[in-house]
């Protein structure tokens, strides 16, 4: 599949009105649901600090921090959701939000909070059409591709992963210690029913939800001039999955992996030569 050349962004020569305080964003290390709300922070021009909490403490932590959790689950795995996974979300989650007093959780709460907070440059598009075509690729990027990615990662060995997982597009995955990187690895991976048993099942999965991203960027959905909440949920997905020696070169190929190399460019010291 030839590689389709995604427009650059235009220089912005504006000065949008900035909060007069700092965001600060909870994340773990390497998270691609994390990346995609520093994204759209960047993207709306607010200034932001990061709190790297420790995955897997992670849920207990936030709410610690004054975050409510979620109602119900958010999350499922194979079309259900595992009664730990559940409980996880109803502790907290992260990417976790807080700006100007307010407390805000999950990228779909995050950017509508973000829009209103400061309009410009919008996170959804003004055209109604637009606007529902770009939050329904969101909210796939959020559900589908997310997880699938997530488990992609999990069920990999280290040794099939990209500097083992040390670094990359979203830097150093769960940890930066190696031996972390392992433990948090199988616990996780077995967390969401990933691992050795079912990676080829995984892996094969992929391409097609590629070919829904390269079709929505050839329909303008994706990597317009004007980027929108589905090119920042979708893109930290994909890059998490180019981590995998097995797609790296089948992303790079792919008017997706222009995507990727548009928003989370590889790291200079980590790139293939």
């Amino acid at each position: 599949m030839s590689r389709t050349a995604i427009p650059a962004d235009p220089v912005n020569t504006s000065h949008p009105r900035q909060p007069q305080e700092r965001a600060t964003v909870y994340v773990i290390t390497g998270s691609h649901a994390c990346r995609t709300a520093t994204l759209m922070l960047e993207h709306k021009r607010i200034p932001y600090r990061h709190v790297v909490l420790p995955s897997g403490l992670h849920p207990l932590l936030v709410r610690a921090a004054g975050f409510p959790g979620n109602r119900e689950s958010i999350r499922t795995v194979d079309g259900a959701t595992p009664p730990q996974i559940a409980v996880l979300d109803r502790l907290g989650t992260v990417p976790a939000l807080r700006l100007g007093g307010m407390r805000v959780q999950t990228n779909h709460e995050i950017a509508l909070f973000l829009d209103r907070v400061q309009p410009e440059p919008a996170l959804f598009p003004s055209d109604s059409e637009q606007r529902r075509a770009v939050a329904r690729a969101a909210t796939w990027g959020d559900k589908t591709l997310q997880m699938a990615a997530r488990r992609v990662a999990l069920a990999a060995s280290l040794d099939s992963m990209s500097l083992r997982g040390a670094d990359g597009r979203l830097g150093p995955l769960l940890a930066r210690s190696p031996w972390m990187r392992t433990l948090l690895s199988r616990n996780a991976g077995s967390l969401f029913r990933a691992g050795p048993g079912n990676e080829a099942q995984l892996l094969s999965e992929v391409p097609p939800l590629l070919d829904r991203i390269d079709a929505w960027i050839g329909d303008g959905i994706l990597g317009a001039e004007h980027l929108t909440v589905a090119d920042f949920v979708i893109a930290p997905s994909v890059a998490l999955l180019s981590y995998h020696q097995a797609l790296r070169e089948q992303i790079a190929a792919r008017p997706a992996g222009a995507l990727i190399d548009r928003l989370l460019p590889e790291p200079r010291a980590s790139a293939l030569r």
